[in-house]
């Protein structure tokens, strides 16, 4: 079986999406939509901005999910899924790949999503930090004794794990991680605590946009975040889309939920090939691919 994977925030590069305007008629008409949408030309920055450029939240989310649904609307009839999945940001780019969204509200709901989290960064200064080389239940029991908000966020692989919070508790996690054995405990160079409790500002704006826009049914099913399990029902994805904001990234859960439900061949759509990395670790028999036009 069939399981397209689309990637989130961190995967952007400068010239991201260029070859596909070039090469497809199609890509071009899309991406002008998505200018006019936007209300600036997000092009400019892709194709020929700067790695700083792309970091600015109001792009960079929009121009990964961008990369990643025109890549998967120029591959046409050959786009065969029997399940997506996309990690965090990349949910959104799944949820228009299978169906459920289309191409203009997928992309509003994006940006409305990308700026809602940049308000909520500035109300508190957090952060998140990566941990290497320890069980996801030590790094949980360790985040739960620290002062202050401190949760795991992103269940990325076996011995990965990405923590989000305050600044203070964030730093006192770190210490208290390593004594606690972990190989690494490294701050990230985020702007805020995503997946974590302190984006509630956000996941309230997000919400009553998410209410007020159309889902369709899905072409398939979508392993969705905050649940790591088969979604198919438009009020369900909704809430788990609603959800996400302040729950955390369930992949390694998501990715071995797709192997035992039958997932043969895990495709990435979009840039980079981070996620492909991810399964392997999750599962060394998976077999990976990236998508190309």
């Amino acid at each position: 079986m069939n399981a397209y994977i689309f990637p989130g925030q961190g995967a952007q590069f400068s010239g991201m999406g260029l070859d596909l305007y070039e090469n497809s008629p199609l890509a071009q008409e899309l991406f002008e939509k998505a200018n006019s949408i936007l209300g600036f030309n997000i092009t400019d920055t892709m194709f020929e901005g700067s790695a700083e450029d792309l970091k600015e939240t109001k792009v960079t989310q929009p121009a990964i999910f961008l990369h990643s649904v025109i890549l998967a609307k120029t591959l046409g009839d050959t786009f065969k899924s029997d399940m997506v999945a996309g990690h965090s940001l990349g949910e959104f780019s799944a949820l228009v790949a299978n169906g459920a969204l289309n191409f203009e509200d997928g992309l509003k709901l994006v940006s409305q999503r990308a700026l809602a989290m940049q308000k909520a960064c500035e109300i508190q200064p957090s952060t998140m930090a990566a941990v290497l080389g320890l069980d996801d239940n030590i790094v949980e029991k360790v985040c739960a004794k620290i002062q202050g908000v401190v949760v795991a966020a992103n269940y990325n692989c076996p011995s990965q794990l990405v923590i989000s919070g305050e600044v203070e508790a964030i730093n006192k996690a770190c210490e208290a991680l390593k004594e606690a054995g972990a190989r690494r405990a490294l701050v990230l160079p985020v702007g805020g605590a995503f997946h974590s409790p302190l984006m509630e500002p956000a996941r309230e704006e997000l919400a009553a946009a998410i209410e007020n826009t159309i889902f369709s049914k899905p072409n398939c099913p979508i392993y969705q975040n905050v649940t790591a399990n088969a979604v198919i029902d438009e009020s369900a994805i909704k809430a788990n889309l609603i959800s996400q904001l302040t729950a955390p990234v369930r992949w390694t859960q998501s990715v071995q939920q797709m192997i035992t439900d039958g997932a043969t061949l895990f495709t990435e759509v979009g840039p980079g090939k981070v996620l492909q990395g991810l399964v392997k670790k999750i599962n060394r028999e998976a077999q990976t691919a990236s998508a190309t036009l």
